[in-house]
């Protein structure tokens, strides 16, 4: 229990210092750049991060199927506090860029574990608890960025939100540090031109979403890398991601799924908050509460998902968390410039419940349907799938909003591109099973 208590206190820790970074720079990155200027690079202060974090996400995945999770968690938490200081530190924009890139290697490296370890440490019926608990920290860093952000900006200095994630981190690793590892490794060699030709090809096709030229060459690289990759671990005895599992039905839709879902609305939380300051004249605190319910609804989901998993199954869970997300995005799809911080408030509830059940089901099926020395990478790779979709989604959306004739027209414009995006989300849930067959079960052991 004391093991358990710990690590539980780590990850949350890490949760909240890599969830924080991601929203703070939000509101106080106008700042940093009048002060160390070159304002063409701030699109890549983001960009750098966001790459980082998603390419290592699955690579770190794969490793910790391999070694153990511990100590690639700990790298994690380790990376992410030198890039913290560095980024504090940093005397121009383009070493914040490249700090901000180390940030990134590690909170990707940190992002997937708490999935993983709470896979390893806890049964079905809990996990989903345990998954709200983490999704909590989430919520409270919507509603403490902004705060600590207008602080620090205000009263100090703009280097003290990546200063303050040093004693945090220090804490972590300290409350790690006990934790006896209850998953065995299977040892194997690291495919390390696998992980790079992935890292490479990903990172192409994701600088299609923030580069102003050249986007279709950058595209086209990265897609034939890609397919050079496939190849390639085709021939592994060790692949950075096994192929089997991928070709499993149950796992393929459920990545399908999260990828469509959050392309289709989970980029809503960069729109809406601009949508209640232009609209609404709200404040900057008060349009990041609207989001957090979003958390109250992902939590009133999540926590009681493991159980429901027992009795009705993962396939009847993500149809009806998807028929949500569709309610929600038709919600969104009707906004008016007259409905203020309620009406978002109650919609982003009925999104976070879908996106509860989504992500916890999900996350839970990914880990049951893989072998035991495959819940790393399978887990990542769910994320991965998340994250990638999530940039896509974000960008179109932000195309769709600059490229309109008015500010409400963008709004509508990027908003019936969700909602018809979770329709499409809706429909592939129809293919998720909440069993493998014969074929997959040979390749595929249930644990």
């Amino acid at each position: 229990m004391k093991n358990r208590t710990s690590v539980m206190i780590s990850i949350v820790l890490a949760m909240l210092v890599a969830s924080m970074d991601a929203t703070i720079m939000n509101t106080t990155m106008p700042i940093i750049a009048k002060e160390l200027g070159r304002f063409d690079l701030y699109a890549w202060s983001f960009a750098s991060y966001m790459i980082f974090c998603t390419v290592l996400s699955p690579v770190a995945g794969r490793i910790s199927d391999l070694f153990g999770r511990k100590h690639v968690f700990a790298s994690g938490i380790i990376l992410f506090l030198i890039g913290s200081l560095l980024c504090g530190l940093a005397q121009g924009m383009v070493q914040l860029i490249i700090f901000r890139a180390v940030q990134g290697i590690g909170a990707g490296v940190m992002m997937p574990f708490p999935a993983i370890i709470a896979g390893d440490l806890f049964p079905i019926e809990k996990r989903g608890k345990i998954q709200a608990f983490f999704t909590a920290m989430w919520g409270l860093s919507a509603v403490l960025a902004p705060l600590l952000g207008a602080f620090f900006v205000e009263y100090m200095t703009w280097r003290w939100i990546f200063f303050v994630n040093l004693p945090i981190c220090v804490l972590s690793f300290v409350m790690l540090l006990p934790y006896k590892e209850v998953y065995t490794p299977r040892k194997a060699s690291v495919d390390y031109l696998g992980a790079a030709l992935f890292a490479i090809g990903v990172s192409l096709v994701l600088l299609v979403t923030v580069m102003e030229s050249n986007q279709v060459l950058y595209g086209i690289l990265g897609a034939i890398i890609l397919v050079i990759f496939y190849f390639y671990e085709k021939k592994q005895t060790s692949p950075i991601v096994p192929l089997p599992m991928v070709r499993n039905k149950t796992i393929k839709w459920m990545n399908i799924n999260g990828f469509i879902g959050c392309a289709a609305l989970f980029g809503t939380s960069s729109y809406i908050p601009l949508f209640l300051q232009k609209m609404a004249h709200l404040s900057i605190f008060m349009s990041g509460v609207a989001l957090f319910g979003m958390s109250v609804g992902w939590m009133a989901a999540a926590v009681p998902a493991g159980k429901w998993i027992m009795k009705y199954g993962y396939r009847t869970l993500l149809i009806i968390g998807n028929a949500l997300l569709v309610v929600s995005g038709a919600t969104l799809a009707l906004l008016q410039a007259e409905n203020g911080f309620w009406y978002i408030f109650a919609v982003m509830i009925i999104q976070g419940v879908a996106f509860g059940l989504i992500s916890t089901v999900s996350v839970i099926g990914a880990q049951q349907f893989v072998a035991m020395h495959e819940k790393g990478i399978s887990t990542s790779f769910l994320m991965f799938s998340r994250n990638i979709g999530t940039a896509i989604g974000v960008t179109i959306m932000g195309a769709l909003l600059t490229k309109a004739s008015g500010f409400m027209d963008g709004i509508h414009h990027l908003f019936l591109f969700g909602f018809a995006g979770s329709v499409l989300a809706l429909l592939t849930a129809f293919f998720i099973h909440d069993k493998p067959n014969e074929e997959e079960a040979k390749s595929v052991q249930i644990v």
